[in-house]
């Protein structure tokens, strides 16, 4: 009897990736982005980035524990990610209790209500971010500039983000020429000096943490290209056609939260397709979206409403946009 097999399921096959190695590598590739973020916004951004860190990780253990009654499962690093990738979504001087409640709605509703990590619809993260921004508009939108390490937590300097001064001055009928010498230049957005959420200013830290992401093999080019991609050939359509209204596709690259949302919210396991397929034409749906709510829009920004509509069209794509199975046959003429 000993030497009957064992049938199971599929699948059959393992790699040596876990979730806590993957959630690690994610962490890593977040360093430079908060360095830059310390770099710029001073203690400010090491105390919000605690606090929501914190708070995601307690609210995970605490539902888990006593009213889940579930194995605990906060050493995976999932909560530990949601927990940054919500700060960086912030202002570096927003106040801890509206983190504590943003954090929740992100575990307890986003994450937790539909079952853990795995099964939840929606980026937790940007369920979160979206929340906080409806709730507390004010806080929200009251951007610290960039003043250095010695900036604290309270005494920060705010104003309006790049993409807020163009869509306002827009509206009131300014030319563009001149609102774009009220914002920083391309390369000063590229390494960081602009108003805005934590995680959004610095490109290039942002795109050290994709080069890593794409060396270790956590993610793959697909939808960040696919969101960078669509979002320029759209915007630069827009500029070509009318350059007195339409700013240029590297302000719209640089300028808030796309290279965030394109390399470490969009590109979320769980809540993005499977194939590559899927990937080009998931991340294409969140550029244009984007670009829609930038321009006609009532929002300066676009990317975080623009990447949960398309989180809602995952399981479609999954559904519908399969790979061909092993040893189908495939019918000739």
């Amino acid at each position: 009897m000993g030497n009957l097999l064992s049938v199971s399921p599929s699948p059959h096959v393992h790699g040596k990736e876990s979730t806590q190695k993957l959630m690690l590598n994610v962490v890593i590739a977040l360093i430079p982005a908060f360095i830059a973020s310390v770099l710029y916004f001073g203690t400010g951004a090491i105390i919000v980035t605690a606090a929501s860190v914190a708070s995601c990780l307690a609210f995970e253990y605490l539902i888990q524990k006593y009213i889940l009654k579930k194995p605990l499962s906060i050493n995976d690093g999932s909560a530990l990610v949601t927990g940054i990738l919500l700060a960086f979504n912030l202002p570096s001087n927003i106040p801890v209790l509206i983190i504590v409640i943003g954090s929740f709605i992100s575990i307890a509703v986003a994450k937790m209500t539909f079952g853990g990590l795995g099964n939840n619809p929606f980026n937790p993260a940007l369920v979160g971010r979206v929340f906080m921004l409806i709730s507390f508009p004010v806080q929200m939108t009251s951007w610290p500039l960039p003043r250095g390490l010695a900036t604290g937590y309270t005494d920060a300097v705010t104003g309006a983000t790049p993409l807020a001064i163009i869509k306002e001055g827009i509206k009131n009928g300014e030319p563009l020429s001149a609102l774009m010498n009220q914002v920083p230049t391309p390369s000063q957005m590229f390494l960081g000096n602009m108003g805005g959420s934590m995680g959004e200013i610095a490109a290039v830290a942002l795109l050290i943490g994709f080069i890593y992401l794409l060396a270790k093999r956590v993610i793959t080019w697909h939808i960040p290209v696919a969101v960078i991609g669509s979002m320029t050939i759209f915007t630069g359509i827009l500029w070509l056609v009318n350059p007195v209204k339409n700013a240029d596709p590297m302000f719209h690259i640089l300028a808030g939260g796309v290279l965030l949302g394109a390399i470490f919210m969009a590109t979320d396991y769980v809540t993005s397709p499977m194939v590559p397929k899927a990937m080009l034409i998931y991340g294409i749906g969140i550029g244009i979206i984007t670009v829609i709510i930038r321009v006609y829009g009532a929002y300066p920004e676009g990317v975080s409403f623009a990447i949960l509509i398309m989180n809602a069209f995952v399981p479609l794509m999954n559904a519908y946009i399969k790979p061909k199975r092993f040893g189908k046959e495939v019918k000739n003429g």
